[in-house]
């Protein structure tokens, strides 16, 4: 049998099945271009590269932005005005936003809100218009050149950032200082009724991203239990997912969610989901729920876990250390793959390191093999 490329594997664990060896890749995001990213292509990890496959446009809605920068970081007021009225917000942005990967700065950091948009509950009403008169419209070119690029050294996901509740937490609300809850209590018609708007006006998304021609589709939630407590879960979460689900596996799609926070409260929840891959699950001591538990307590799911960046801060020799750890943990290896890393940038020497562990992690995986593969690395 011949072996199989990144790609197949990655695939094939997702779909529950054995591939011949352990699965691990790099998000195009996080991923450095360079001599250890290059050595470790070679010697077997892949990459996934996450893009969207829809246009939109938000019919009746003037955007406008301002920008000053100060000590080398940008800082944008970004207003909508509507025709029942205006929000704005502030973002700041840290030097190298939109001169690399994902808006993300040159130290991987992300944009930030130091004013949210929804303030009061007169806005409640500005942002419900937006998403009222809110269009997508299939546009798979960015998902096919993707694919024609990265061939069989990865996958492409479809993606779609957040949706209903997680919108209003961490895009449009906020959850800093308790805001979202407390606007939930205080106004919890206002939120409602947003929250049926957003989820109406996503509908048509979904049966988009079912007929693009990703391998995946990558529901991008950011999903704590922390801020996401299983009432809020199964009330608001769980209802999307699966509307999502049901369009996508209706055309054979693979679904996988971004849950990156501490999983352990809504652990006996998530198997009650049709997802099919929980992606960037993290172990102790970032997360709090142990990869191999996961397995065990989501027989019908896969898990694409991320490689704690805690655990690369202590160096090389920790991230050995915790990658043997983790492959004495998961039983055979199936329904498993390993991401780089799934919220920073890694290391070229954690790189390498971890790519000396996974990449001799032949399935099925036993306690000899992984004993071989530490003496092997002395």
């Amino acid at each position: 049998m011949s072996e199989m490329t990144r790609r197949e594997r990655i695939l094939v664990a997702s779909r529950k099945q054995m591939a011949d060896r352990l699965p691990f890749f790099h998000n195009w995001r996080h991923s450095q271009q360079g001599i250890a990213e290059r050595e470790c292509r070679n010697r077997g990890m892949g990459m996934s590269w996450a893009r969207p496959g829809y246009t939109m446009t938000m019919h009746g809605v003037e955007m406008i932005e301002t920008q000053e920068v100060t000590s080398g970081e940008q800082t944008i007021r970004r207003t909508y005005r509507t025709p029942v009225g205006s929000i704005s917000l502030v973002e700041k942005r840290a030097t190298g936003v939109e001169q690399w990967h994902a808006l993300r700065s040159w130290g991987d950091v992300t944009p930030w809100q130091t004013e949210r948009a929804v303030k009061a509950p007169e806005d409640y009403k500005v942002l419900k218009y937006m998403y009222e008169n809110m269009e997508f419209k299939p546009d798979y070119f960015p998902l096919e050149q993707a694919k024609d690029w990265l061939g069989e050294d990865g996958v492409v996901m479809d993606w779609v950032p957040h949706c209903g509740l997680q919108l209003l937490m961490i895009d449009w609300v906020g959850a800093d200082g308790g805001r979202f809850f407390i606007h939930h209590a205080r106004y919890p018609e206002l939120v409602e009724e947003l929250y049926e708007t957003i989820s109406k006006a996503y509908e048509p998304l979904w049966e988009i991203a079912a007929q693009s021609p990703a391998d995946v589709f990558l529901l991008a939630e950011n999903i704590d239990a922390i801020l996401v407590n299983p009432r809020l879960f199964k009330k608001y979460v769980m209802p999307e997912w699966e509307k999502c689900t049901s369009a996508m596996h209706a055309k054979g799609k693979l679904v996988g969610v971004h849950c990156d926070g501490r999983m352990a409260a809504l652990k006996e929840l998530v198997p009650e989901t049709s997802v099919d891959i929980i992606e960037a699950l993290h172990a102790p001591p970032m997360g709090d729920l142990d990869i191999g538990e996961a397995l065990r307590l989501w027989p019908d799911k896969v898990i694409w876990t991320g490689f704690p960046g805690s655990v690369y801060a202590l160096g090389p020799q920790e991230t050995k250390r915790e990658a043997l750890k983790l492959l004495r943990g998961v039983g055979t290896g199936e329904r498993l793959a390993v991401e780089m890393s799934t919220e920073n940038l890694v290391s070229n020497e954690n790189l390498l390191m971890l790519t000396s562990v996974l990449e001799n992690a032949e399935l099925p995986l036993s306690p000899d093999r992984v004993d071989q593969i530490e003496r092997a690395l002395g």
